[in-house]
């Protein structure tokens, strides 16, 4: 061996592109205001795209369109998705009535429910874009941080029979989203005409920790997004386990005590790179409400400051937490607290479904949990959430499942709201459907997300046309089953969530999951590869039927595709997700 060889160092990894146009980026300026000013494309630069995602929204093209485009040779039909930020997902009717308005007037006459309890307003050319986000803060809401690597839309539980629990838990996610926000003055300056501030970056070298202008993200932000949820026993609808950081709520006698705190879930992978793969969070300890705050920040900081900036796909918490180990990981968070965190305490999760039709609150008004397929918001639905929205004297809140509560219904005007359900036919989606459909998540997908492999929310509708044959032959209609579809593996959808979970692979083809637990604490498992939507009514058929026959009392049917052997329990997270197992033959 050469004396080179000897004194050769290991290479060092360079830091990925994004981390190079944050650091150039002036605090997310970049050249947007320039971009924007360009009439002479419907697109901005690609470096500008990227800090767009911090200002909330993504450039985008008609997907439908590119082939016949290209054949004119134009450029690609460039639109933008802007997600709007609401904490919690509650907004007052009158912000409901300007977000319909701004869907009408300036996107594709339709809104998106996001399952982040955003909303997505989609189809949105680049001249209307400014427009569009100056209208949205005059509503009193924002897009800032909806997207990027930063914190994004904190979740909570829109649980109406817990309303009282819910009020405060409300408070706390938007005591962390106010908190964790980045702070630089340039979403102001581009979106809302605000004169620019002087300074900025310094230049003195000084550790981000101190930065003037973001004292928590400093000039690099984060190495990826970072999500966070708070959720409320028995219901674990904001699928607590697949976000970064989550608060499960400890209440002992009607009082809220604290909230056991979880890291390191996540659910985006890759095709066909085992490194890459879904987490569920681990519990790290208790906190009291009054520590919320501190402690998210401080599992943010351990984040930043050790987070993989060298590869984006491996830059996610649960990547750092998964290399590093929990009790590393509990140690950072601790130092930087000055004080420990206290074993979890006892909880239980029922479900991560959402509780349809009509409930009483706490306060004497009541609740009412619309069904929308998709969460997509269109045509006669649209007009009669409208109609509703001009009476209704409460709230409308936005669930992690995509779904809709027309919250706090004073008695006299559940009348009213009831004869509107009736008219444009609202009650319908949630009256009549099935346990399966009722149960159904989907990404949007194509024709607009460029990350897309597949169909994801124009398709589920149709597979389940053809499964809830199957499901109401078996006397199943009344059964609860969560399916869930992404057009991808990047799983906005969090479909390793699914009990039945579908994957794009590519176009018309998906890998076919198998085995979540039906209150979202266990990962499901694939099953088949890269199969059609015909192959997956044949292959779920006899399944189905199997688990009408055979299923004990209680039993999910989650839980029943692991103990009939169809799939192996993923018990092990990460590692046991990917395990080749051979798995008993299953009798047809």
């Amino acid at each position: 061996m050469s004396s080179d060889a000897i004194l050769e160092k290991p290479a060092v990894k360079e830091p990925s592109k994004n981390e190079g146009i944050k650091d150039a980026s002036h605090y997310l300026r970049g050249t947007i205001l320039e971009g924007l000013a360009d009439t002479s494309t419907g697109s901005i630069s690609e470096d500008d795209s990227q800090l767009l995602k911090f200002h909330g929204t993504y450039l985008q093209d008609d997907r439908d369109l590119r082939n016949e485009r290209r054949k004119q040779k134009l450029e690609k039909a460039f639109i933008f998705m802007v997600r709007v930020r609401v904490p919690g997902g509650v907004v007052t009717p009158k912000q409901w009535l300007e977000i319909d308005r701004l869907s009408d007037q300036y996107g594709n006459k339709t809104i998106k429910l996001s399952t982040r309890q955003a909303f997505q307003l989609h189809g949105i050319v680049k001249g209307n874009l400014k427009t569009t986000i100056k209208e949205v803060n005059e509503a009193l809401l924002c897009t800032l941080a909806a997207c990027g690597d930063v914190n994004r839309n904190v979740m909570c539980n829109p649980n109406p029979y817990l309303s009282a629990i819910h009020e405060q838990v409300l408070e706390y996610a938007r005591q962390l989203t106010e908190h964790l926000s980045p702070r630089t003055p340039a979403y102001h300056e581009i979106w809302l005409d605000k004169q620019r501030v002087a300074g900025g970056d310094t230049g003195s070298g000084e550790e981000d920790t101190t930065d003037p202008v973001e004292p928590l993200y400093g000039k690099h932000y984060l190495p990826r997004k970072f999500k966070i949820s708070i959720a409320i026993p028995p219901s674990n609808d904001v699928d607590i386990y697949a976000q970064d950081l989550g608060f499960i709520a400890i209440v002992e006698n009607g009082r809220l005590m604290g909230f056991n705190v979880s890291v390191g879930g996540g659910m985006g992978m890759s095709h066909g790179n085992r490194a890459t793969y879904p987490r569920l969070a681990d519990l790290l300890g208790f906190c009291t409400p009054d520590q919320v705050v501190d402690v998210a920040e401080k599992v943010m900081l351990v984040q930043r400051d050790y987070g993989d900036r060298t590869e984006r796909k491996h830059a996610r918490l649960k990547y750092t937490i998964q290399d590093r180990g929990l009790p590393w990981f509990r140690n950072e968070v601790e130092k930087r607290l000055g004080y420990k965190l206290p074993y979890a305490r006892s909880f239980y999760f029922a479900d991560n479904g959402d509780r349809y039709g009509w409930s009483d609150g706490t306060d004497g008004k009541q609740h009412l949990t619309l069904f929308i397929e998709g969460g997509r918001v269109s045509g006669q639905q649209k007009d009669g959430l409208r109609e509703i929205a001009k009476i209704h004297q409460g709230d409308f809140r936005l669930t992690a499942n995509q779904n809709l509560v027309i919250g706090a219904v004073p008695s006299s005007e559940r009348p009213r709201v009831e004869a509107l359900l009736k008219q444009y036919g609202l009650d319908k989606t949630y009256q009549h459907a099935t346990g399966l459909r009722l149960g159904g998540m989907a990404c949007v997908a194509l024709p607009t997300c460029g990350l897309a492999l597949a169909e994801s929310e124009r398709n589920l509708p149709n597979l389940i046309n053809e499964l809830d044959s199957i499901i109401r032959a078996a006397g199943l209609a009344e059964q609860s089953i969560h399916i869930r579809s992404s057009g991808c593996p990047n799983g906005c959808a969090r479909p390793y969530l699914g009990e039945i979970g579908l994957v794009g692979k590519m176009p018309g083809k998906y890998n076919l999951y198998l085995g979540a637990a039906h209150n979202g604490s266990r990962l499901n498992k694939i099953y088949k590869e890269s199969i059609t939507n015909e192959q997956i009514v044949i292959e779920l058929t006899p399944i189905i039927q199997r688990y009408a026959a055979e299923r004990q009392a209680g039993e999910s049917f989650g839980d029943f595709v692991i103990r009939a052997g169809y799939v192996a329990a993923v018990t092990a997270g990460a590692v046991d997700f990917h395990k080749e197992e051979v798995v008993a033959a299953v009798a047809s």
